[in-house]
């Protein structure tokens, strides 16, 4: 870990230097790339000098414990155990700073919401979680740009995908891929009996040209007249858009956009998306399930949260999480639950390091 500390501090110094050089300055991709690779190691270095002055004071607490007076010998003693109290929490806090960082972080998020089981309900829960996920970006500033819609006819959605603009909208977001379950009396039952329904959303990065290369010649594009719910024409032309990836059998379809143009530019987003995601899911699938753990892309094969309405609570399956704040986490109040999954995959990384470290 030293060594790593010392290789950051001096790439961090060689940094400060180049970004006073005229031809970095002037070449702008060159300088925004150095700013931000500054600014991330910037939280390292701090920490770290940090801890090199608790090490300088537990070696000079040490060299007192031999001082000849008592009562210095005291201060020494109860100095010296402060500072290992320090020194162990901050050498924690540099082990979670040097682990692996998913390189999607920091990128816009496609989110895509389906209803499961439990029919009309399902798709109304579906229209709670994508508000309850709205909510949320706009307590960040982020932006909500819905990609495709189907609605049902009583305010349900039985499909929704939106993309999340926002830096580090993916960090945030990435823990909530899995099936969300929902245990409540639907307005339709006259009885006053709970069902259980569920929602499936999947969680992907936004996928940049630079990330996944998509040939022209491989896609199969079909345009036809949009339409909403219960089948009425939404508008009189060929403006919603099909789009098949032949190698990989993917299908995307859009048809919000009045616009033949912006449907096709959306539609490719989402495909774009999902081949990145693809592509990472067969990755992870070669690597171990310590690697798995430390990417952190969430399993999308089982339940990861049930929403009891009866209780009022909201519970995360993954950490045993059990929060009496239903009403809030669906008017966005998220922080709690992501903070601590966040915690959560981090402490199971660390602990993966520390295992892998130990067999090598």
């Amino acid at each position: 870990m030293f060594e790593k500390l010392k290789g950051v501090e001096k790439r961090f110094s060689e940094i400060e230097k180049r970004l006073s050089d005229p031809e970095i300055v002037n070449d702008r991709q060159a300088y925004q790339n150095l700013i931000r690779e500054h600014a991330e190691l910037n939280k390292i270095v701090a920490v770290y000098l940090e801890f090199k002055e608790i090490l300088k004071g537990i070696e000079e607490s040490t060299e007192l414990l031999q001082d000849s007076d008592p009562e210095i010998k005291n201060l020494a003693r109860d100095e010296l155990a402060d500072l290992n109290l320090n020194k162990n929490r901050i050498e924690n806090d540099l082990k979670k700073l040097l682990l692996p960082k998913d390189p999607n972080d920091e990128k816009n998020v496609i989110v895509e919401i389906r209803a499961g089981t439990g029919g009309e309900e399902a798709a109304l829960f579906a229209s709670d979680l994508f508000r309850m996920f709205s909510r949320y970006a706009e307590n960040h500033n982020w932006k909500v740009e819905v990609m495709t819609h189907h609605a049902t006819g009583v305010g349900g959605i039985k499909e929704i995908i939106a993309m999340i603009h926002g830096k580090g909208a993916y960090s945030k977001f990435k823990y909530e891929s899995g099936i969300h379950r929902v245990q409540r009396v639907p307005t339709t039952e006259a009885q006053g009996r709970i069902h259980t329904s569920a929602v499936t959303v999947a969680v992907l990065p936004e996928a940049e040209d630079v990330d996944v290369k998509i040939d022209p010649s491989e896609l199969k594009i079909d345009v036809y007249r949009s339409t909403g719910p219960g089948g009425q024409s939404v508008n009189t032309t060929d403006s919603a858009v099909r789009i098949t990836h032949l190698p990989t059998g993917l299908v995307v379809t859009c048809q919000d956009e009045k616009s033949q143009l912006k449907n096709k530019s959306k539609a490719l987003k989402v495909l774009r998306a999902r081949l990145l995601d693809k592509i990472t899911q067969e990755q992870n699938e070669k690597r171990s399930e310590e690697r798995k753990s430390q990417v952190g892309s969430g399993d999308r094969s089982g339940r990861i949260r049930t929403y009891n309405f009866p209780q009022g609570r909201v519970t995360d399956h993954r950490i045993g999480l059990t929060l009496y704040k239903l009403d809030g986490i669906l008017e966005g109040d998220l922080s709690e639950l992501i903070n601590e999954l966040t915690i959560y995959f981090q402490a199971q990384a660390l602990q993966n390091a520390e295992s892998n470290q130990a067999q090598a």
